[in-house]
């Protein structure tokens, strides 16, 4: 716990066997618990998460990215936590920094913190391809502009966020792909949610996680469909339930109200 918050570690996991124990070892005792969702791997992941005493989701079938956040989310607030951390179990991400980020949310001064790949300087030298460091600063130029924030990147998947936004935010209208991440912000930031964030450290590695050039230029036009749509909703053009108060949500009570359906 800080401030008497009570800390949740979410790792969304996709045949992340060969790092998660490396991953888990690395978190610190400050965590309250532990949450993996196995999007339905083809490995021993769930199974390993278990022995390393996590408390372990399986997903019946390969749902995708989008989707396992969901679960992840839910499951954290059905536990009760006040602060949410999403970690990678593929080790690209620097765990030890956990403490940091959900301290940033206990004080109160920030609702949403993202660990920052480009502050100091740290994604070539941890060896993100050059494309995708070109591309990760056009598309946060692109969403700064039309966004009307400033932050150093928009596509890290190492984040802290609050009880209240994780309840606020109609996360079940997003995506079941990569791009879940970025709606997430721009849906933060139309809900006028104070976003922080901290340098973070990152490694590019064989058993690391990865989106190919294909699924990089998808996720490409995902963020600026995404920018498209935040502008034209907040400018009253559409409306769009995912930046909607009314849109679908994140709910604790989610399969006893799905139980209640059928």
């Amino acid at each position: 716990m800080i401030n008497g918050k009570r800390i949740v570690v979410v790792m969304p996991a996709y045949n992340a066997e060969k790092t998660l124990e490396q991953t888990v070892r690395a978190l610190s005792d400050l965590v309250d618990i532990k949450i993996l969702v196995d999007d339905s791997s083809k490995d021993q992941t769930a199974a390993l998460s278990r022995s390393l005493g996590v408390e372990t989701f399986v997903h019946d079938a390969n749902y995708g990215y989008g989707r396992n956040q969901q679960t992840c989310y839910r499951e954290a607030l059905a536990a009760g936590a006040d602060i949410v951390v999403m970690v990678h179990p593929d080790y690209q991400y620097t765990p030890s920094l956990v403490p940091a980020m959900a301290g940033m949310v206990a004080s109160g001064v920030y609702d949403m913190v993202l660990g920052s790949r480009i502050l100091g300087a740290g994604a070539l030298k941890g060896g993100m391809p050059l494309y995708k460091y070109v591309a990760n600063r056009f598309l946060t130029a692109i969403q700064n502009l039309f966004l009307g924030v400033k932050l150093s990147e928009y596509h890290t998947g190492f984040r802290a966020f609050s009880r209240e936004l994780l309840e606020t935010l109609p996360l079940l209208e997003n995506s079941d792909d990569f791009v879940f991440d970025n709606q997430m912000i721009a849906q933060a930031v139309m809900f006028n949610f104070r976003i922080g964030e901290i340098s973070c450290p990152t490694k590019y590695f064989q058993e690391a996680s990865s989106i190919n050039f294909r699924r990089s230029v998808k996720y490409g036009f995902g963020v600026l469909s995404t920018t498209a749509g935040f502008v034209a909703h907040k400018w009253g053009i559409v409306h769009i339930p995912r930046f909607s108060a009314n849109g679908r949500k994140i709910t604790p009570q989610y399969y006893s109200e799905i139980s209640h359906r059928f």
